[in-house]
């Protein structure tokens, strides 16, 4: 089986030769430096999309769409000095980091990405929904997050999901439990 393959949107040229440096010895690494580049690049062979949301020529929100609506089944990262905003909640990424990003931390979010990939639907949105979770409430105060209603929606959702989550959580082994979710807490 090959690498898996890695495709690392970002226009400023020092970063994506940083983020290829950390990435090159354990995956298969292509650059797009703007969103038009990143739409002809990503394709079904594509694992992971580590997406900026600024880009010359338009946004990485937009790029993230196309990745979307083609059906591509590739696990996408938002990585930018973007900070987070309620708007996240409607969007489609996987998960968000906040540059600067560090060596581990970025083979960390890539390697839980692909863990991610084994997922069934329901324990893929429930990764999604709780790293948003995660992001807000570090990010905005207790008062805001509460009278959000799209927030709102997303903690009643992410609470159905945990009552199915636990049916799926009594099939597997602890240690499948604790691998599956060791990345939520720190999202």
């Amino acid at each position: 089986m090959s690498d898996p393959s890695v495709l690392v949107v970002e226009d400023e040229p020092d970063i994506a030769a940083l983020y290829s440096g950390f990435l090159e010895e354990r995956y298969r690494v292509d650059l797009a430096e703007s969103a038009a580049e990143a739409i002809d690049r990503v394709d079904a062979a594509v694992d992971v999309v580590l997406l900026d949301r600024r880009l010359p020529d338009g946004s990485g929100d937009d790029v993230l769409e196309h990745i979307r609506e083609a059906g591509y089944d590739c696990r996408v990262a938002m990585v930018t000095a973007v900070e987070p905003d309620f708007d996240i909640i409607d969007m489609g990424f996987d998960l968000y980091l906040t540059k600067p990003v560090s060596r581990s931390k970025l083979l960390t979010a890539i390697e839980t990405l692909l863990t991610r990939t084994e997922y069934d639907d329901l324990v893929q949105e429930a990764a999604a929904l709780a790293s948003k979770r995660a992001v807000l409430s570090s990010q905005k105060p207790a008062a805001q997050r509460e009278s959000n209603e799209a927030y709102a929606e997303l903690v009643e959702r992410l609470e159905e999901l945990d009552d199915d989550i636990d049916d799926l959580g009594e099939s597997l082994s602890s240690d499948d439990y604790r691998a599956m979710f060791r990345d939520l807490g720190e999202a």
